[in-house]
């Protein structure tokens, strides 16, 4: 049995609610500082639209969240991959509920709302700057000159994390995938049925889209980039800017030439220079320890970076609530969780060395992509394990090498 009572969760995002309503459930009080005002548009609010895998689902079921999330989602049950006027379908998991896409922002409120309503407490304005560690606890210090005091302290605070640091001064950073991420709602009505979702490959640059319910189509947009750029900077560049260097890499494309001829700047979301996490080698230290994008971000080629944080959040719990002290539960957890997402880490980048084609490869992929379908893409082979992925919450978790 734990001695964990009390935990401070660095991140309101997604990850930190999360992890805080599995604790709640352990038996664990944690409370979740965030370092947005809670007003402002940065807690939840960055990005566009994410996926929800089935795996990710059915990680929220364990915190009472699911309901909520699937019904201000979009199924997606049909892909399709576009390459010049050819579509393919993909090929589907069997078995499993739909994909889900929503906004950041949406899922955010939602996980929020369940996080208060279970009577989790929620502190903004608290950036983290320092950490003082003892045997017995830990105190963390924040800008605004506050402190607070718990047995462990969770870093959900993403992929530029100050408690990843705070572990260890020499982890890596993000890394740039060479791809710049854009997405809006077009006016143009694509032909495809409610909760298709296609992937196509322009000639200059990705892009997918889907009908947006409502009407119109939602789209995102992946240009190949020679150098990052900051969310800061890219926001900077006038969005109607932004809007003429899309239609002019889309505009040899259908529908992509539609979708950007019929897009409106003041919409444009200027989601950035998409960014990934490479291995982290140190999850934890004394006590504090990583969950999400902090720990592991895979690109959002994975469709999995929201479901594998959700899930990390949910299993740290069950350690924390099983193990007798805070070394064994830590090092158990990262026994669960590091073979998994850097497998997942690993599939998506070569997803993403896909999205940018060369001259030879965009010439050879309508003979290809059809063999590849049949072959390369079979879904039990390369995804049937990470969706079909289900947590038992109330499974004992031992300190033993074979973790269920």
């Amino acid at each position: 049995m734990t001695t964990v009572r009390t935990a401070i969760v660095i991140g309101g995002g997604i990850a930190g609610p999360v992890t805080a309503l599995a604790l709640h459930r352990a038996g664990i009080t944690a409370t979740v500082h965030e370092a947005y005002p809670a007003t402002a548009s940065g807690v939840g609010g960055i990005g566009g639209t994410l996926a929800l895998a089935p795996n990710g689902v059915a990680a929220l079921r364990t915190v009472g969240a699911d309901e909520a999330v699937t019904a201000t989602a979009t199924p997606i049950d049909r892909s399709v991959m576009a390459v010049g006027r050819r579509r393919i379908d993909l090929p589907t998991l069997a078995g499993v509920p739909p994909l889900r896409v929503v906004h950041r922002a949406q899922l955010h409120r939602v996980l929020h709302d369940r996080a208060v309503a279970e009577g989790v407490a929620f502190a903004y304005g608290r950036r983290l700057v320092a950490v003082e560690q003892t045997d017995i606890g830990v105190t963390a210090r924040f800008e605004d000159g506050s402190t607070a005091t718990a047995d462990v302290l969770v870093g959900a605070d993403g992929i530029r994390s100050t408690v990843r640091g705070l572990i260890d001064p020499a982890a890596p950073g993000p890394r740039f995938t060479g791809l710049l991420s854009f997405e809006a709602v077009a006016r143009h009505e694509v032909d495809a049925a409610p909760g298709t979702m296609t992937f196509a490959f322009g000639r200059r640059g990705y892009y997918l889209y889907w009908p947006e319910p409502g009407g119109g189509t939602r789209w995102g947009a992946n240009l190949p980039q020679q150098r990052p750029m900051s969310l800061v900077e890219a926001r900077a560049v006038p969005a109607d800017q932004w809007l003429e260097t899309l239609r002019a890499s889309y505009g040899d494309d259908d529908p992509g030439r539609e979708l950007m001829a019929t897009s409106v700047a003041d919409e444009l979301q200027v989601v950035g220079s998409l960014q990934i996490m490479p291995p982290v080698p140190h999850w934890h230290r004394g006590r504090m320890v990583l969950v999400g994008d902090a720990a592991h971000a895979p690109s959002n080629s994975s469709g999995q970076g929201a479901s594998l944080a959700i899930e990390s959040g949910v299993q740290l719990a069950r350690c924390l609530r099983d193990l007798p002290d805070v070394a064994s539960a830590f090092d158990a957890y990262v026994r669960l969780r590091r073979n998994r997402v850097e497998k997942v880490a690993a599939r998506a980048a070569r997803i993403n060395h896909a999205k940018a084609p060369g001259p030879v490869a965009r010439t050879l992929m309508p003979l290809l992509m059809p063999l590849l379908v049949r072959t390369a893409m079979d879904p039990e082979r390369t995804i049937a394990h990470e969706q079909r992925y289900v947590i038992d919450f109330d499974a004992p978790v031992t300190a033993e090498p074979a973790l269920r």
